[in-house]
C-alpha cells in the first residue's frame, strides 16, 4: 500500500471543530480512500471578514489505488 499525504485548509465562523469537519468533510467528498487527518495548525482570521473564521490546516492522507496494466 502507498499512501499521499494532501494539505487542505478547512473554515467555520463558528468553531475549530467544525473547521477541522469542514476539511474532513471535503477530503471524503472528493478523494477516494481516506484513511487519517492529522491537524496541524489553528488560526483565527479577524482582518478581512465580520467576527471571526476559524481556521484548521489538516493532512489528509489517502490510499494510492494500485496501478493497472
Amino acid at each position: 500500500m502507498v499512501y499521499k499525504k494532501i494539505t487542505l485548509i478547512g473554515r467555520s465562523d463558528e468553531s475549530f471543530d467544525a473547521a477541522v469537519d469542514d476539511a474532513v468533510d471535503r477530503a471524503q467528498n472528493t478523494l477516494d480512500n481516506v484513511h487519517w487527518v492529522e491537524v496541524k495548525e489553528m488560526g483565527v482570521e479577524i482582518a478581512s471578514v465580520d467576527g471571526r473564521e476559524y481556521q484548521a490546516e489538516v493532512e489528509v492522507a489517502f490510499e494510492l489505488e494500485e496501478p493497472t496494466a
